[in-house]
């Protein structure tokens, strides 16, 4: 008897939480026929002497609603051991969705996630009315990696209500149809429910999102619909006297978004308190970026100031910009500029040099402070920017810090419980690059750091992330499991530095990354990462919800 595929000689690790034992991996027909001792051969085989072999990782939270529709690899998660995304995120989603409607949802996705509007409206099909019709045409389009969706809440009460939907209370019957739709697409295939309580999301005429301001009885009818058919509900938001309620209510399984803001060393430990108040008896979950985000400052990202010539900077493209801070007349004035500036949104003692070395250097150190560099040097920090942008042909770029600025307060986080994610692939295309927030925890979190053995560290990364998104087939290295799995080097694992390519609809650009240490990711037993390189595959599938 032979195997589709072997992956032999490998140090396996099941997702469970046991550590590594050496083992082969025996894969037919898209799931893991064997575990162990392999004798018979495999039509084909993959060498993973030295390797460590894992489930496949799952995205919690990302925005790759639109970019799956014109890239159906969604890189770079893809790149980054990603073998299933959560889309739908934030209240914010494309479905359900009437045709005259499409430009507004188009907008509200603009504007809460900087994903550029023009590429949505030419890049989507958008053949589609309800959210179950939106998975149809996912499914459709034979992505590369599975795909799970929620419906949102915005494009919900836009659909329900139209423009009172944005800031009105909802009647009864609407609050009602509401809930129904939310049924009908967790019937089809949605779940779960995610919704936006968070103030600062906005519409393009900078109203709050549809659905940030709505009663809470609106969200308990929803939520009854939900928990009746064992699906999920997203909040996002720090209210978390609304996710004790709803959850009260409904009983309802919970996720939410629990990233720190602050710079206290006790901030960790604080949010575990209150989540663990209203978490006790129930099934909540709370998810967390993984380590210090915010913005990438640099010539390839976002420029500082928007005032004279730092306004100008920042309209033009990369190569104008690199050619601009190179004339000796003009980086002497955009620095003169920047002397007489108040201080805005950049702060430069929150801006932090990601360095020139193979990886991104995510440390938050007084060595790599932007702040501090400049002291050092004894410039303006913009001096200090300019001339280190020029110096590495502008690949230079500078994390400005707005969350997890202490990361001894994210440890103590994931340490309490706390899921990694929040990664916003595919969103924030032209100022964040999170999406290999699964190769920094295993390169920081458990490699560096520390913090978890590598059974724990992959288990938070697949059969915990799996739970929480209902998927029991999903996330563990054992036989009759769908065969989604990653081959790398732990030793080497690791990020490569972010960069800007023009590949959006309607020529828009974006950030993306690469990785380096990975041998293989498979997708329902076909390979569809390679060396670092993708491959044909596309055996992807939207995982539907089993009501």
């Amino acid at each position: 008897m032979s195997h589709e595929l072997v992956i032999r000689g490998g140090h396996v690790v099941d997702g469970l939480g046991s550590e590594p034992v050496p083992a082969d991996v025996a894969i037919d027909d898209g799931t893991i026929a064997a575990v162990g001792k392999v004798d018979a051969k495999g039509r084909r085989e993959l060498d993973a002497e030295g390797l460590t072999v894992t489930p496949g990782f799952i995205d919690l939270h990302t925005h790759l609603d639109a970019q799956i529709c014109w890239d159906p690899h969604v890189s770079p998660v893809s790149c980054h051991g990603v073998t299933t995304a959560l889309i739908g995120n934030c209240g914010v989603t494309f479905a359900p969705c009437r045709p005259e409607d499409r430009e507004l949802l188009a907008g509200m996705m603009e504007t809460v996630e900087d994903i550029p509007r023009q590429s949505i409206l030419t890049g989507l099909p958008w053949d589609w009315v309800d959210y179950g019709g939106y998975l149809d045409s996912v499914e459709r389009l034979r992505p590369g990696i599975n795909i799970a969706g929620m419906i949102g809440h915005g494009a919900l009460r836009y659909f329900v209500m139209g423009e009172r939907g944005v800031e009105d209370d909802a009647t009864a019957d609407e609050k009602r149809e509401m809930a129904r739709l939310v049924g009908e697409a967790i019937d089809r295939g949605a779940v779960g429910f995610s919704s936006n309580r968070y103030s600062g999301h906005r519409i393009p005429d900078g109203r709050a999102v549809p659905g940030t301001l709505a009663e809470l009885d609106e969200l308990v009818l929803i939520g009854n619909e939900i928990a009746s058919r064992d699906a999920l509900y997203q909040h996002v938001g720090m209210r978390f006297d609304h996710v004790d309620h709803v959850a009260g209510a409904t009983g309802a399984r919970m996720l939410f978004n629990s990233t720190l803001q602050g710079f206290d060393d006790d901030a960790g430990n604080k949010r575990l308190a209150a989540i663990r108040k209203i978490a006790t008896g129930r099934d909540i979950s709370g998810v967390a970026q993984v380590r210090g985000s915010g913005a990438l400052i640099g010539v390839q990202a976002l420029m500082p100031g928007s005032i004279e010539r730092w306004a100008k900077l920042r309209a033009m493209g990369v190569d104008e910009r690199l050619a601009a801070i190179r004339d000796p007349a003009l980086r002497a004035n955009l620095i003169e500029e920047a002397r007489g500036w108040e201080k805005g949104w950049t702060r430069p003692e929150w801006m932090y040099y990601l360095g020139d070395g193979v990886s991104p250097d995510h440390t938050l150190g007084s060595y790599n402070n932007l702040a501090s560099m400049a002291d050092a040097a004894g410039e303006h920090w913009t001096e200090t920017l300019l001339r280190i942008s020029d110096e590495t042909d502008g690949r230079a770029l500078f994390n400005h810090v707005g969350e997890n600025q202490n990361l001894k307060a994210l440890r103590d986080l994931f340490a309490g419980g706390v899921f990694f994610g929040v990664g916003d692939a595919g969103a924030h295309v032209g100022m964040v690059m999170d999406a290999g927030w699964a190769t920094f925890v295993l390169s920081h979190w458990i490699r560096e750091d520390g913090l978890f053995t590598m059974g724990e560290g992959i288990r938070r990364l697949t059969s915990g992330a799996a739970r929480i998104l209902g998927l029991p087939d999903r996330g563990a290295l054992s036989p009759g499991m769908r065969a989604d799995i990653n081959v790398f080097d732990a030793d080497t694992v690791a990020e490569t530095h972010p960069y800007r390519v023009m590949d959006f609809p309607a020529g828009a650009s974006r950030l993306t990354q690469g990785s380096i240490g990975y041998k293989a990711t498979l997708v329902n037993g076909e390979i569809h990462v390679l060396d670092g390189e993708l491959t044909e595959a596309r055996a992807g599938q939207v995982l539907r919800h089993r009501a």
